[in-house]
């Protein structure tokens, strides 16, 4: 017998994971890391082979999750792009 799965059930928000940022449900995996990888030129196979307990239909929800949701999970790209370059400028100005 086939079991069918609901997509919507393989990403989850929880405010306590991950800042609540939508993640692949169960693992804490963010969809904007798959989505990073993606943009990247990774195919879905590639990603899963890179997060080996990832199924297939996982990294294709995550996917589907980024290109439904691009304007959010490109705020927080940016967001993050931000902060890591200020991080970076910190740490240059304590080394010096």
């Amino acid at each position: 017998m086939t079991v069918a799965i609901d997509i919507g059930s393989l990403i989850s928000r929880d405010p306590q994971i991950r800042g609540g940022r939508p993640c692949v449900a169960g693992t804490g995996v963010t969809v904007q890391r798959i989505a990073t990888w993606y943009k990247l030129g990774l195919a879905p196979e590639e990603i899963v082979d890179r997060i080996g307990h990832l199924t297939l239909a996982q990294v294709h929800a995550a996917i589907a999750h980024y290109h439904a949701n691009r304007d959010e999970i490109e705020e927080s790209m940016a967001a993050d792009d931000v902060s890591a370059a200020a991080l970076d400028s910190e740490s240059s100005l304590r080394g010096r």
